[in-house]
């Protein structure tokens, strides 16, 4: 079962690991680093404990008993913006797609160094803490961010009632930022997504449509604060239009 710290002030992590020593390392490490972290062993427990508690963060195994983590990652994101971090022994990248597909915020492969997950820990929750919905609304049809308006029907973007002109393949992008924003979207996350829209993405592309995007829609694209890179890991879109 779980175990909670008393600490309220301290942000709340949720580890669902059907291993008992993982859960027991986790909780130890990670409350050494300043953070309440409690664990339960699956699904059944999870939502028992998220019935009564909040967590800012749930560390999420892929392999559970019962309702595995891809499924559980699928429904914590259909009612509520829960950032999610997925642990698997399953490293095969289209495993570490879906689970993004899915909605997670990161994914790491067992086994894994504590110290690395600490660091994408920090990461999604220094991201989820930057988030400001205020400055961000979207519709059925439509997402708006910073004076500019996408519109999915028309296929068309404007700024301050200003066409700019985008291709098809610079709009299926700019989609896919706005429909993931705040979060780290790696090439291989990408590639899959725009299969939804076009026959054949390759990988390159994604670089030369984002350079292309960013003369259109930073106002210093060798500075860019829309559509930011991370290095080493992919691509982030800030709709705030800031560093974070």
């Amino acid at each position: 079962m779980y175990s909670e710290s008393m600490e309220e002030q301290k942000e709340k992590i949720l580890v669902v690991d059907d291993d008992l020593g993982i859960r027991e390392m986790l909780q130890e490490y990670l409350s050494g680093n300043g953070y309440d972290v409690s664990s339960v062993a699956d699904g059944i427990e999870m939502e028992q404990y998220l019935v009564d508690h909040v967590a800012d963060l749930v560390i999420l195994d892929l392999m559970l008993p019962g309702e595995d983590g891809l499924t559980l990652a699928r429904k914590l994101k259909s009612r509520s913006k829960q950032p999610i971090i997925i642990l698997s022994a399953r490293g095969d990248d289209i495993d570490r797609i879906v689970g993004l597909e899915v909605g997670a915020d990161d994914y790491l492969a067992k086994p894994f160094n504590p110290r690395e997950l600490l660091a994408r820990v920090r990461a999604v929750l220094r991201r989820q803490d930057n988030f400001t919905p205020i400055a961000v609304t979207s519709q059925h049809d439509q997402y708006q961010f910073n004076g500019f308006k996408l519109n999915f029907t028309s296929h068309c973007l404007t700024k301050d009632g200003q066409d700019v002109q985008l291709t098809s393949g610079e709009f299926n992008l700019l989609r896919i930022f706005a429909e993931h924003p705040n979060r780290v979207l790696n090439r291989d996350f990408i590639l899959e997504l725009l299969k939804g829209y076009e026959r054949m993405p390759f990988d390159r592309s994604i670089d030369v449509r984002v350079t292309r995007l960013r003369r259109k829609i930073e106002n210093d694209p060798s500075t860019p604060l829309f559509i930011r890179t991370v290095w080493g890991e992919g691509y982030l879109f800030s709709p705030q239009g800031k560093a974070q």
